[in-house]
């Protein structure tokens, strides 16, 4: 077990304090190499906001990893208290809260649009969860502080592995809901799990919506034969709109695509609220998309794998949704992606390095907590399990009462238990 550590009230030179409805935040910022193995190629800011009681500046940190890849960090309020954990967080911490690199109030990807392709994805490789590890040791040297507590919510799960293994004596204690990744497994295998799953919440969504089986073929149809148009000036192509069933592996995802689906093609609020529930292609952070791949790359080429394992099935029943799943057509129908469309292919072939190193994670001696969602349609069961008797020292929650969205949806809950579990004696 690793020792507690209390660090005391930190002060940056970039920092911005603030008192809100009995929280103190604290806003960082914090210059990092772009790469970290040749820092003479520049330099780029990472933005962190620090949220705690109004009593708990010395209190020791909780470093939250968000998901993504290519999400910023939650942007916290306190009436009524968002994320909901941080109720049970802030008692006994003080809460950290990252913009990726590329992300939010950290340095924009937005300058890709004056690189060449081969410019764009060298610049792009930097941004996977090996360099996101790196922004936050560089942080917890700025801050002086002692190992620290981390959470981390599927991708940031992803980075709390690659964490234990790269830079192990910088952790205290980690919690993982829904993000245990599979190490040393093919893309291929991954993918063909998350489609067996989507498949099956598609199966159970028109169960508990049957009237949607005729609805969305019409949808189809339409859209096939005449041009909608979303609020980014882009056609809305079937292929697209079939995206949406990146939602029916959450709590509330099926609710979420049927009252999409109630409004009539023809009117502007269709158009808005699909644009709006599309998980791929904004403009404020096209990572998720260029780099959702990549992320499961541990030491492969990922060449276009979704696209490669894409079931039969999708081209014989034009109802059924894809899941977390991106596609190289994407970057020609999404008009936010055009520009990276090179770079995204150059990227699907690059030879990426190992995330993960199993010699390391064999001698874990960090306490780790994972909460593995048994039916995820995200990040795969069974995988996590292998992953979790690959790693010492972590203790496991397989559950199916909760989904992928389980730490936003029962937040207090969730954590509270992964606390208790990664602190369990015996």
């Amino acid at each position: 077990m690793r020792t507690e550590g209390h660090s005391h009230v930190i002060t940056s030179a970039n920092q911005r304090t603030a008192a809100v409805d009995g929280l103190r935040i604290v806003e960082h910022e914090f210059a990092v190499p772009l790469d970290y193995t040749d820092p003479s190629r520049g330099s780029i800011t990472v933005f962190a906001r620090e949220v705690a009681a109004a009593d708990g500046l010395d209190r020791p940190f909780l470093v939250y990893l968000q998901g993504g890849p290519g999400q910023e960090g939650y942007r916290p309020t306190a009436r009524p208290l968002f994320p909901s954990w941080l109720a049970r967080a802030l008692p006994e911490f003080r809460v950290l809260f990252l913009d990726d690199r590329g992300t939010g109030l950290s340095t924009p990807v937005d300058s890709l649009q004056g690189m060449k392709p081969a410019e764009q994805a060298a610049y792009l490789a930097h941004f996977r969860a090996d360099n996101i590890v790196l922004d936050a040791e560089r942080i917890r040297a700025e801050f002086g502080s002692p190992p620290w507590s981390v959470l981390g919510a599927s991708f940031g799960g992803f980075c709390i592995l690659t964490y234990l293994s790269r830079a192990p004596e910088g952790l205290r204690e980690a919690f993982v809901s829904g993000g245990l990744p599979a190490v040393r497994t093919g893309i291929d295998e991954v993918y063909g799990h998350t489609y067996r799953r989507i498949i099956e919440r598609n199966r159970r969504y028109y169960a508990r919506y049957p009237g949607d089986r005729g609805r969305v073929r019409e949808i189809v149809s339409r859209l096939e034969n005449e041009m909608v148009l979303l609020p980014d000036g882009g056609r809305l192509s079937s292929r697209r709109f079939r995206q949406l069933g990146w939602h029916l592996g959450m709590s509330d995802g099926a609710e979420t695509l049927h009252y999409v689906l109630e409004r009539e093609v023809d009117s502007p609020a269709f158009a808005h609220y699909v644009h709006e529930a599309l998980p791929f292609g904004s403009a404020r952070s096209p990572l998720y998309s260029v780099l959702h791949e990549a992320c499961h790359a541990d030491g492969f080429r990922t060449r276009w794998a979704a696209d490669r394992v894409r079931p039969a099935e999708y081209d014989e029943d034009v109802m059924l949704f894809t899941g977390e799943h991106v596609f190289p057509w994407m970057f020609e129908d999404t008009p936010a992606l055009v520009p990276l469309e090179t770079a995204a292919n150059l990227l699907a072939e690059r030879p990426w390095g190992f995330l993960y190193d199993p010699d390391v994670l064999a001698k874990n001696d960090v306490p780790v907590s994972a909460a593995i969602y048994a039916e995820d349609p995200y990040v795969e069961a069974t995988c996590s399990q292998a992953t979790a008797s690959l790693t010492c020292n972590v203790r496991t929650w397989i559950t199916t009462e909760y989904e992928h969205n389980a730490l936003r949806a029962a937040g207090p809950e969730v954590l509270d238990r992964l606390i208790a579990l990664a602190r369990a004696d015996g």
